[in-house]
């Protein structure tokens, strides 16, 4: 017992100096504050409705009403039944957020170069520099929590695979299962994807190896068994994978029925997201290198540069005063690349980049195979647009590849790969595989790169670049003069501090190889290194002043007039808010036209591109916009009626219209009476009229997220359309308590056939997604309960053995 607490020691002081660092950086969690992120204040706002309802009834809710006319809460956090790994990861995040992502990005790196037999010293060095990689802060600052938490769990899942491949079956299986199933709760599955394009890398890699070593079979069985690992972990997130894979076909990232633009021209028809909308953020080719000269390009689009600065005396000389002067200052435009908005720049540190390049030159074999083909292939697919020929085979020809945009974020990957690749240059000088001179040759071919790389800058960077920026059109000449004058500053501060750091990094190998230097200081010394380059990089952009009151967070909008107004009303309605600059402000109040979300409905985003952006009065009338909040100059809003005539939540109509094709249809809303026509594609319909006199009448008589119901009465057979949104995968139809059908008309709402006399209709969100899915979970997560039993007993006995 206590030969293992003394192994356990050293693990156990890492793991206390993680959380000390995660808490030091993001210290006014400690204080009770928040960090104030741009997207949760949106997810905040598309959420509310959901939240409020389970509060009030206990249930869960899988449809909200409160956005884009109404879309399942499969993305919007919805809590499934049985989901017992999702549980296991909230043990984890146990320290405030975001603390709690930083501790996982140290956490999960560890193991990983644990399983690799790297010293617990140099995996938590490794662990600094993965965890502050500026990327992985800044995601933090803006609210990519998802995609944090997906990032946080890779180096585990790899660390599951690699222990699997390395012959050790049960304790590679189990974390695999565990990892893999922690990643997919993260429900990020753009990361996930770039992780399996990682993987392959790594089983390409490993079978070129086992095929030379003629170790097949072994490769074969670890690939079996990995396999299993998988479809267990899919099994333990099943409700929410398959919930996913449901509303993705009926969302923006799936096929459009559509062959035109709004505008009339064609479409470009593709079964996921548009080329041009996959590519807008492509990393430029020049800009490779701010991932290791942090403001190569300038930084971030805003960014504070003093009263110091050429571009604040150029505003000074032009007549603005020092304060308005410095105001601007604060806010510069110094990034100089293609991208349309960067919040900072992806650096990775000129330390461990200095010590990838190292690795290059010390790591042999399958390891560092791997990792070097993994950043070649991030960064390549990086480029987008920049290196069209490779982005458009992936996008034409590798599964699901089309399915996600800004391709730039594949960059996480080698903000992986280089840190375990920089790591494994200090196991092999620490190491006596190869001899002292080797290692000063290496040494010297690293420095004559690295810095080499920063002196060719220095010398001849007005010759390379030029420093203009698109952005900078409009702009006076002497202010573009100016700007280019700071961004060339930045750039050779930058410069000139990458090269102190590379040079101070070789000093300590040089010294090492010496042996001036022992392994201890050494691993001290490039700890402060690792510290001092990203810390002081990341504080620019992440820092205390992101801090708010809890309170703000929790509740980041305040009801304006014209909301305060519109509360008064109870009834069921929709929102048009033409004044708000948050978008999923009037979510969290109302039923709202709009909201924030990446993958909204698609037939609903298109009614919107369509009809609703432009005004379209009848669109309008049918979602049954009630109100308009309207803002003026000073602040101020009001909500409106004077637009809308709303149709109500539901009307009887006097003519169903049939259609041949969704381009017809979506057309037809042009100028349609949609009081009294209404217009479809439905193959179970057909073209009809109906007498509809004055004493047809349908009402709202209970309304929630997820139920619906109504009371009709008509002395004619007829047809109701109601002013809700379409979607067939769980919304059930009862007409006298009797299940019955209802069909999608004008291109987005629901309508049926009713017969005559007094009618109860009830629409109840009954998804039999979370049904299926639930009993998935429950069955995976008992198989793998006794998995990891029987796993734990046989690693005993072979203990007592």
């Amino acid at each position: 017992m206590a030969f293992s607490l003394k192994r356990l020691l050293p693990h156990i002081l890492v793991i206390i100096g993680f959380v000390v660092l995660s808490l030091a950086y993001f210290s006014p969690v400690l204080q009770g504050k928040k960090i104030f992120q741009s997207d949760i204040m949106h997810y905040i706002g598309m959420a509310q409705q959901q939240k409020e309802f389970a509060k009030v009834t206990g249930e869960e809710t899988y449809w909200t009403n409160s956005a884009f006319g109404g879309m399942p809460t499969y993305q919007l956090g919805a809590k499934y039944p049985h989901n017992y790994i999702k549980k296991l990861d909230l043990s984890l995040r146990f320290l405030p957020r975001p603390a709690d992502y930083l501790f996982l990005y140290f956490i999960g790196f560890y193991i990983l170069l644990l399983v690799l037999k790297v010293d617990f010293k140099l995996a938590a060095l490794g662990s600094l520099a993965f965890g502050f990689s500026t990327y992985l802060i800044i995601i933090l600052g803006v609210g990519h929590n998802a995609k944090a938490h997906a990032i946080a769990y890779m180096p585990l899942v790899l660390a599951g695979i690699l222990l699997t491949f390395r012959k050790k079956y049960i304790s590679g299986f189990l974390l695999t299962v565990v990892a893999l199933g922690l990643e997919l709760v993260a429900n990020h599955y753009q990361m996930t994807y770039y992780l399996l394009l990682l993987v392959i890398v790594l089983g390409i890699v490993y079978l070129i190896d086992a095929y030379k070593k003629k170790e097949l079979p072994h490769f074969f069985k670890s690939v079996g068994l990995l396999s299993v690992a998988a479809i267990l972990a899919v099994g333990l997130n099943a409700t929410n994978i398959l919930a996913t894979q449901e509303y993705v076909k009926e969302s923006t990232r799936g096929k459009s029925e559509l062959t035109i633009n709004p505008d009339g021209t064609q479409k470009e028809v593709t079964s996921g997201l548009d080329k041009s909308y996959i590519t807008e953020y492509s990393y430029g080719l020049a800009e490779t290198f701010n991932l290791f000269i942090p403001k190569f390009m300038g930084g971030g689009n805003s960014e504070d540069i003093g009263k110091d600065s050429e571009t604040y005396k150029t505003y000074v000389t032009l007549g603005a005063s020092p304060m308005e002067a410095l105001e601007v200052t604060k806010n510069a435009p110094m990034y100089w690349g293609d991208q349309p908005i960067v919040e900072a720049p992806a650096y990775v540190g000129a330390v461990i980049i200095f010590l990838f390049v190292l690795g290059l030159f010390l790591v042999k074999g399958r390891l560092k195979w791997w990792l070097v083909g993994g950043t070649i292939l991030s960064l390549l697919l990086s480029y987008g647009k920049n290196l069209g020929f490779l982005t458009d085979f992936f996008i034409d020809y590798v599964p699901l590849y089309n399915k996600f945009r800004a391709v730039s974020s594949i960059q996480v990957i080698l903000e992986l790969c280089i840190p375990v690749l920089g790591v494994f240059a200090l196991v092999r000088l620490f190491n006596d595989f190869e001899k002292d001179e080797e290692k000063l040759k290496a040494l010297m071919y690293s420095v004559a790169i690295t810095a080499g790389l920063c002196i060719i800058f220095l010398l001849f960077k007005s010759t390379l670049f030029d420093f203009e920026s698109f952005r900078d059109n409009g702009i006076p000449e002497p202010l573009v003069d100016a700007l280019i004058k700071d961004r060339k500053s930045l750039f050779t501060t930058d410069t000139l501090r990458t090269l102190l750091l590379v040079l101070l990094s070789a000093a300590t190998v040089f010294f090492f190889i010496k042996k001036k230097f022992n392994e201890n200081i050494v691993v001290v010394v490039f700890a402060v290194l690792i510290l001092f380059d990203l810390v002081s990089i990341n504080k620019g952009y992440v820092n205390n002043d992101d801090f708010v009151s809890a309170l703000r967070v929790d509740k980041p909008y305040q009801p304006n007039t014209a909301d305060k107004q519109i509360l008064k009303d109870n009834s069921h309605f929709r929102v048009f808010d033409a004044a708000s600059n948050a978008p999923a402000k009037a979510s969290y109040y109302h039923n709202s036209l709009f909201g924030y979300h990446a993958a909204k409905l698609g037939r609903y985003n298109e009614l919107l591109e369509f009809h609703v952006y432009k005004n379209n009065p009848e669109v309008l009338n049918m979602l049954n916009t009630k109100y308009v909040i309207e803002g003026n100059d000073q602040g101020q809003t009001r909500a409106t009626t004077a637009y809308t005539e709303p149709n109500g939540n539901a009307w009887f109509i006097k003519k169903l219209k049939k259609v041949e094709s969704a381009n017809a249809e979506i057309k037809a809303l042009d100028d349609l009476k949609t009081k009294e026509v209404a217009v479809t594609t439905s193959e179970t319909l057909s073209e009809a009229t109906f007498v509809v006199d004055s004493m047809a009448s349908i009402e709202l008589k209970a309304f929630k997220p997820n139920y619906l119901k109504y009371a009709s009465s008509n002395s004619n057979d007829g047809f109701v359309v109601f002013s809700e949104i379409y979607y067939s995968k769980g919304w059930q139809t009862y007409l006298n308590g009797e299940q019955v059908s209802h069909e999608r008309v004008n291109y987005v709402l629901r309508g049926m056939k009713l017969p005559k006399g007094n009618h109860t209709i009830e629409f109840k969100f009954e998804p039999q997604v979370v049904k299926t899915g639930s009993t998935i979970a429950l069955v995976s997560s008992g198989i793998f309960a006794v998995l990891l039993l029987l796993g734990l007993f046989y690693s005993f006995k072979k203990k007592e053995a």
